[in-house]
């Protein structure tokens, strides 16, 4: 399983249920690296995508603790063990935690990849990714050179689990 995430350099990744950044090509990137495959997210991701609607080409997988949840296009899991029973058997490679910090935090240990987009400025934030350069199981495996959107520099990295 991997995780996707655009963070700030205190690796806050949303404010008031909203992302923190709008970069069309990380935009573009998400959508490229999650299409055709499965994404887990809590609710409050869920309502905060266009319409609150499960985005599309995706299998859609809610985590939420509440038990009369249903959305038209999403599938629900109320515990971390039954999210990991419906993607049992597929390509872990196609999928993808978005969301938000709660959910992050509680699938991270099973996680092999992070796909982050770095952001080299800071933003109000009450949600975070976990901070991966703070845990020793982490190691950036790849990063790309820093780009410009205005005035945002971000980078494109890579993390992966390290062998035990």
């Amino acid at each position: 399983m991997n995780a996707i995430a655009a963070v700030s350099l205190s690796w806050g990744i949303g404010e008031a249920g909203g992302l923190l950044f709008h970069i069309k090509a990380d935009m573009q990137r998400f959508r490229a690296m999650t299409t055709g495959g499965t994404v887990l997210m809590g609710r409050r991701t869920l309502d905060s995508l266009p319409g609150g609607n499960p985005l599309p080409h995706r299998r859609n997988i809610v985590l939420t603790r509440d038990a009369a949840f249903h959305r038209e296009g999403a599938e629900t899991a109320h515990s971390v063990e039954e999210a990991l029973e419906l993607v049992r058997g597929e390509d872990p490679e196609k999928v993808w935690v978005i969301g938000g910090g709660e959910i992050y935090a509680a699938l991270l240990p099973y996680c092999s990849r992070c796909a982050i987009t770095r952001v080299y400025e800071e933003r109000e934030s009450d949600a975070f990714f976990p901070n991966l350069d703070a845990m020793p199981e982490w190691r950036v495996f790849r990063s790309e050179a820093i780009l410009l959107e205005g005035d945002t520099a971000y980078q494109f990295m890579e993390y992966i689990r390290r062998e035990p």
